[in-house]
């Protein structure tokens, strides 16, 4: 195996200012929260808005297209972990995830979504997962994967995962071809369109709201409050979806009363055009016109290549405004490993802040790197480099970072740990952490 060269940056400081603040009796009351700006603002976007009572005609012309058409196939989507909520949530947070030619980004993306919110947040929403690809190797590794490093949101009925078999989708041959479109071109989004459409008729009953992501994600910190703040100054107001981001399907707030019509729209018109051309349309049924986009976007595409061909397109929203935390300040700590290091190469380099680094002859399943603060720190973000400067190599191919708590009587090892995230191209970014404080804390890469 290749040389290993690596950096770990801790970056860590003495004190944490939280954003968003939370009423423990009513967390989600948060009329209050608006300025009498702000509100007229929401007043003003509103007016914008106009209705055209002549749509009706579409919307009956659509419901009647519903009752004469051929009886849809049953859907029988399954549970594969976890166990829907036991009390209506305010937010069920959908995925629908395939395979990607350059990798997956679906764990990426649930860890985002569980560290951008706090514990008080997770009370009021779950995450919906469809696991939509008909690979059954894929498959089996993705339940294995997210029931191991997500054991205690699914523990607390917060991560439901389902998937639904391939008898149930409607047939991908024979598809209508738009603009001479080969037939591969026109499979993928009408698949898609299925995909979704059976992650939100198993959504339907569980929450007030649905908010549909895609599955190569991150999240702004505080997401969910932002959004429960801006349905309550909505709340008398009509809208079909709210927008908190510009980019395709990501960030798009449903009512979920209104699920079982979008989902029959995308089944009836799932070879016509992609879901989110779809969405379009379905707006016009409802009379919601413009579109309501909300800033700054609450969600940033981090997957630089096309779901469908493996292609590089560098999808951004720019309205996503990252958090500006300043330098590396590593504070002072004792660094283990049990990797076979070679004579020349030195330890501390792995966590130093200047240019040199540390390499190891090779990695193996259950090898580690700890790092242990000489004392206690509130660690906000923790970042790690593997590799040269040479783009793809010499990465650890495979990993994953994890932040250890209340040390007891231990010299290099701590009594509790959580996940940080996994390594992504080498390297991993986290500074969604909340409020960790560390006593002797032990973040260690594997």
């Amino acid at each position: 195996m290749s040389n290993l060269l690596w950096r770990l940056i801790l970056i860590a400081t003495a004190g944490v200012f939280p954003i968003f603040f939370f009423i423990k009796e009513n967390p989600f009351d948060t009329a209050s929260f608006l300025s009498l700006e702000e509100k007229e603002v929401v007043a003003w976007q509103r007016a914008r808005m106009q209705i055209n009572p002549g749509r009706t005609k579409h919307l009956e012309t659509f419901e009647l297209m519903q009752k004469n058409s051929e009886p849809l196939k049953k859907v029988n989507s399954r549970i594969v972990i976890g166990f829907p909520p036991v009390e209506k949530k305010l937010l069920t947070i959908g995925i629908a995830s395939v395979q990607h030619p350059q990798g997956s980004y679906l764990l990426a993306t649930l860890q985002s979504l569980f560290f951008a919110s706090s514990s008080s947040e997770r009370k009021h929403f779950i995450v919906l997962v469809h696991l939509a690809d008909p690979d059954p190797k894929w498959l089996s590794q993705m339940i294995s994967n997210i029931s191991t490093l997500f054991k205690p949101y699914i523990q607390a009925r917060q991560l439901v995962v389902i998937n639904t078999p391939l008898k149930s989708y409607l047939s991908l041959k024979d598809l209508k071809k738009n603009f001479n479109d080969i037939p591969a071109y026109v499979a993928f989004p009408s698949k898609q369109n299925m995909d979704y459409a059976f992650l939100m008729n198993f959504a339907t009953n569980h929450s007030d709201y649905f908010l549909m992501i895609e599955d190569d994600v991150k999240c702004a910190p505080g997401f969910v409050t932002q959004i429960a703040t801006t349905v309550s100054a909505w709340e008398n107001k009509h809208w079909v979806t709210l927008e908190f981001s510009q980019l395709g399907f990501i960030g798009k707030l449903f009512h979920a009363r209104d699920l079982p019509r979008f989902v029959h729209f995308l089944l009836l018109f799932h070879q016509e055009m992609p879901g989110d051309c779809l969405l379009s349309h379905f707006h016009d049924l409802l009379m919601q016109e413009p579109r309501i986009h909300f800033f700054p976007s609450l969600f940033q595409h981090i997957d630089n290549y096309s779901s469908f061909e493996g292609k590089f397109n560098s999808l951004e929203d720019k309205e996503f405004k990252e958090n500006d935390i300043g330098s590396p300040s590593n504070p002072a700590a004792s660094i283990y490993t049990n990797l076979n290091v070679p004579h020349d190469s030195v330890l501390i380099n792995a966590y130093s802040l200047d240019r040199n680094f540390f390499y190891a002859k090779s990695a193996e399943a259950g090898s580690h790197l700890t790092v242990v603060l000489d004392i206690p720190a509130e660690v906000f973000r923790v970042q790690v480099l593997t590799g040269s400067d040479l783009k793809g190599k010499n990465w650890l191919k495979e990993g994953h970072v994890e932040l250890g708590f209340d040390c007891t009587n231990r010299i290099n090892d701590c009594d509790d740990y959580i996940l940080l995230g996994l390594l992504v191209n080498g390297s991993l970014n986290k500074q969604s952490l909340g409020r960790y404080e560390l006593i002797q804390g032990v973040p260690r890469v594997f």
